[in-house]
């Protein structure tokens, strides 16, 4: 099966009700874990970010989003304790220290790191200290910034996991990056798997068709409601079809098919292959032509169908009815 992570990063717009909302139904939709992000924003921002400061009317900076994004860490532990409840593997991207010691309280069970993130050695050294698998996201990095990254944690022996990622909200069929899952994999030899924003189920299975182990998808109830990751983001429905068909492909792939053999069709060829037949009332002595001739099932009443140009020129032995079988006693090779 594939691990496919339900990202619901700030989709439940600062109510815990919310969150818990998307736990029990993420839960319903098949996919292994849900991913949070733990946002402290004195701690992470201040009030000169820039990024995508103007999508909303009811915060003036970007700080005043984060700030509304927090959960206090008895909220954490709650929502740690709902995602063990429903059977989801507890992951959340910590986008500074204090976010860590958070999550450690609330049994966090995987850490994501943003691709914003990578570089950020100090984040990556407190969290390879909790001793907890960790997936990482390439989306910004070049490939001499994710050397730096993985190096660091081969040093320190950390399990982790690479995504492909494109930072871009939503993405386009031209910027998802799908070569580089191989290329990741040839180059770092450790598990790869795809982050995606294009808000398209199609996307993660292609991704798991070319090898992807792990799927990352923004998740929110309606693109119709309000917030930063909505057009990048699947319903419930697409997510449940999403891990139905990424399980699937998963399956197929570990099933090779031997084309070499069709052994196992032999029933069924008999029953679907063709003998040859005339098409007409034929007399005895005729000379069968091309336009004589029709196949029909099944295989094994007269010759095989593909050996049609062995009878052609040949004479009748005696009258054929019409659509009757054309058998080796019918005719006379010249």
């Amino acid at each position: 099966m594939i691990f496919t992570i339900a990202e619901i990063g700030q989709a439940h717009e600062g109510s815990l009700g919310m969150a818990h909302a998307y736990i029990d139904a993420v839960a319903k939709t098949g996919a292994t874990a849900i991913k949070f992000q733990t946002h402290i924003a004195q701690a992470e921002s201040s009030i000169h970010e820039p990024f995508r400061v103007r999508f909303s009317t009811q915060d003036k900076t970007r700080f005043d989003y984060w700030k509304r994004m927090e959960f206090t860490p008895e909220q954490w532990k709650e929502l740690g304790a709902h995602c063990a409840e429903v059977g989801l593997t507890f992951i959340s991207s910590p986008f500074s220290n204090a976010a860590v010691d958070v999550l450690e309280a609330a049994d966090v069970q995987q850490y994501k790191i943003g691709s914003g993130e990578v570089s950020n050695f100090l984040l990556l050294k407190k969290v390879v200290e909790t001793n907890k698998p960790i997936i990482i996201s390439s989306g910004m990095s070049s490939y001499a910034e994710l050397d730096d990254t993985v190096n660091f944690l081969k040093e320190h022996k950390t399990d982790f996991s690479l995504l492909q990622c494109t930072t871009s909200y939503p993405t386009q069929p031209k910027q998802y990056g799908l070569n580089v899952i191989q290329e990741l994999k040839d180059r770092y030899q450790v598990p790869v798997g795809f982050s995606d924003h294009s808000a398209e189920v199609a996307t993660g299975i292609a991704a798991v068709a070319l090898g992807a182990t792990l799927l990352e998808f923004h998740v929110v109830f309606s693109k119709a409601q309000f917030g930063p990751d909505v057009s990048s983001s699947l319903t419930l429905e697409e997510t449940t079809q999403l891990v139905a068909g990424a399980n699937a492909i998963a399956e197929a792939l570990q099933h090779p098919v031997d084309k070499h053999s069709n052994n196992a069709f032999s029933d069924l060829k008999a029953i679907f292959e063709k003998s040859l037949a005339v098409n007409k009332a034929l007399p005895k002595g005729h000379v069968l032509t091309f336009d004589d001739l029709e196949a029909k099932k099944p295989k094994g009443f007269g010759i095989d169908a593909k050996e049609f140009r062995t009878v052609i020129g040949s004479k009748l032995k005696h009258d054929l009815k019409a659509w009757d079988f054309v058998t080796e006693n019918d005719i006379e090779h010249e």
